[in-house]
């Protein structure tokens, strides 16, 4: 697991901000100044689902479990949704970046890939990305990259995400022929009385 104890970085408006979050993570999420420090930053009920169903279809996706678990905003001033999968028994994680997820109050979103997570339970899990909030002026959602780095921000959650989730489900496929009457032209046979 990644701990640095005295990490420091420059986030998106140049204050260097050091961060311990409250769950045992490992990796920082860097505190952006906030215009007003007394309201906390929270994920929506939309965003949650949205939030959710992002680890559900990684999950299916990748073809192992995705764990996305909501940060609370006490220490920050922000929520930040961490996503991560959960290290198999003796894997060698020396060339990824690692953190815990589950804990004491952790709020895993989704269906928790699968997983069957006992209260209090922890995963040392591969870190892939975090979205964090900001009240920065157009910008709701920083990504943040397994390197720590803000490499997308937006005010709109789902472009930033790895698959568009609309509200709708999908068209159903339509790749079979039918095997009606108005196949050829797309005219109904002619009514024929006797």
């Amino acid at each position: 697991m990644v701990r640095a104890s005295a990490m420091v970085r420059a986030s998106a408006c140049d204050a260097a901000i050091p961060l311990c979050p409250a769950q045992p993570f490992g990796l920082f999420i860097f505190a952006m100044p906030t215009s007003d420090q007394d309201t906390p930053l929270v994920f929506t009920a939309e965003e949650i689902d949205m939030l959710g169903r992002t680890a559900d279809a990684l999950t299916a996706y990748m073809g192992k479990p995705v764990l996305a678990e909501i940060v609370d905003a006490a220490e920050t001033g922000f929520e930040w949704a961490l996503f991560a999968v959960p290290l198999e028994s003796g894997e060698d994680a020396s060339d990824l970046v690692t953190v815990q997820v589950g804990g004491t109050g952790a709020r895993i979103v989704g269906h928790q890939g699968g997983l069957q997570i006992a209260e209090g339970e922890v995963y040392e899990c591969e870190y892939l990305w975090a979205v964090q909030l900001s009240d920065l002026e157009g910008v709701r959602f920083i990504k943040v990259d397994e390197e720590g780095d803000e490499v997308a921000w937006s005010d709109d959650l789902g472009s930033l995400l790895p698959f568009a989730l609309g509200s709708e489900p999908p068209p159903p496929d339509d790749d079979e022929p039918d095997d009606g009457p108005d196949d050829e032209n797309g005219a109904p046979p002619s009514a024929t009385l006797h």
